[in-house]
């Protein structure tokens, strides 16, 4: 295997954005620095736009990022070239009064986003990140906070209590043995005012003025290089921020392209996408349609970009694991730092059909890559993507890929180090097409 130095510098690249970012309120903070760091200006949905060609934009909505760079020739002839990735992932969310104080300790009530796998949570240096609203004398301000140290803690029951554990694998009741433990109860403060307190004090307000919070639990161990000759990466969130790193990475490599390129980021990718900032929603249509009227383009020149446009949809895909190998198909055993997978599915779970997958194949030739495909086993239900639900609401031409990966939606994910700047390179690719 031959991992040169800047497959290193791409892999340490995205463990850094993942460090910087755990939540999604964060990942769109990091992705909005490094864009602001290459000149792209921020645009607000609530007032008008006016829009350059060769210049780059974006817009936030929640914890959902869109971004674009005008292309030099007309939208009309050329379409959109536009990736799509999810700044979510799954795990555990605070739940609105989450403070509980008994039998002497502190604990923290929490409801399950998505579908993490929560045996991951035991026995690990949780921390809490994510955003909070503070009264403000002109009304209320969001800041974000992010407890990057050991704050919480999920202790797993003794093998002596629960002895078929190895034999049954581990189960929680999500309501009853999933609060987190926080510390020894103060009998001085109140369980909500002492949680209240500690918020207060990360972000220097006053208790009283916290009015709402949105708090995901966090990994805090950094990400890591791992193997014989250190060829994987170990981290939280490479479903999916992985994805977003590639794609951002590539928009920002692409100076002058000659077709308009979008990079969007969602959030609530892993509950459905069925929200204002979601897949489902409107905001990919909603700025799609103000960069063609800033481009004056008629509706009938509208209706030739779209059949121009092509999306990939990137979320992460899943690496054999030779442990359990009937888990998976006998002939798309997909191996990791092997290069991009094309996903496939006969029920449209994926949005890949002969002709995008083709497409996505010469880029990858175009950029000297590697790619390989990937279909779930029959007799297992297979997961989606907003593939599916942009190409649906779009009408444009999409292919669903993703990078390799181990133990999708642990708390503790690995992929490839040689995986990550394949990626890059082939979005790189799709972009100056």
């Amino acid at each position: 295997m031959s991992i040169t130095p800047e497959d290193r510098a791409y892999a340490q690249d995205l463990l850094n954005f993942i460090d910087a970012s755990p939540s999604p309120w964060h990942a769109v903070q990091t992705i909005t620095q490094r864009l602001q760091a290459q000149g792209f200006v921020p645009l607000q949905e609530k007032l008008r736009w006016k829009l350059e060609a060769g210049c780059g934009y974006y817009v936030v909505r929640g914890a959902s990022l869109i971004a674009f760079r005008i292309g030099q020739q007309p939208l009309a002839d050329t379409g959109l070239r536009m990736i799509g990735a999810h700044t979510d992932s799954p795990g555990l969310r605070l739940k609105t009064n989450a403070a509980q104080a008994s039998d002497g300790v502190v604990r923290l009530g929490v409801e399950v986003y998505g579908g993490p796998i929560l045996a991951t949570f035991t026995d690990r240096d949780l921390g809490l990140a994510g955003r909070v609203n503070v009264r403000t004398a002109q009304g209320f301000e969001t800041r974000l906070v992010d407890f990057d140290q050991p704050l919480l803690r999920l202790p797993n029951l003794a093998i002596h209590m629960n002895r078929d554990v190895n034999e049954q694998g581990l189960k929680l009741n999500k309501q009853t043995e999933l609060p987190l433990l926080l510390g020894m109860a103060d009998g001085q403060l109140a369980a909500g005012e002492r949680f209240l307190k500690l918020l207060a004090d990360a972000l220097q307000v006053q208790a009283a003025d916290i009015l709402t919070y949105e708090l995901a639990v966090s990994d805090t161990q950094p990400g890591v290089f791992w193997g014989a000759e250190q060829e994987f990466i170990a981290s939280s969130q490479l479903d999916n921020l992985a994805s977003c790193h590639a794609a951002l990475t590539a928009l920002l490599a692409t100076a002058t392209p000659a077709a308009t390129c979008i990079a969007a980021f969602f959030d609530h990718e892993e509950v459905g996408s069925e929200s204002a900032a979601g897949a489902g929603g409107s905001f990919a249509s909603d700025v799609i349609a103000r960069i063609s009227l800033c481009m004056g383009l008629d509706e009938e020149q509208q209706h030739c970009a779209a059949a121009h446009s092509f999306f990939i949809s990137a979320d992460m895909a899943h690496a054999y694991q030779p442990n359990f190998p009937n888990a998976y198909e006998p002939n798309h055993r997909v191996q990791m730092n092997a290069g991009p997978v094309i996903k496939t599915n006969a029920n449209q779970r994926y949005s890949t059909n002969a002709d995008t997958a083709a497409r996505f194949i010469t880029l990858c030739e175009s950029a000297g890559v590697p790619c390989q495909n990937y279909t779930h086993r029959t007799d297992l239900g297979c997961g989606s993507t907003i593939g599916p639900i942009v190409a649906a609401s779009l009408g444009i031409a999409s292919v669903d890929v993703g990078s390799p990966m181990w133990a999708m939606h642990s708390l503790r994910e690995s992929a490839g180090v040689q995986d990550v700047s394949y990626m890059i390179k082939v979005m790189q690719a799709a972009f100056g097409s």
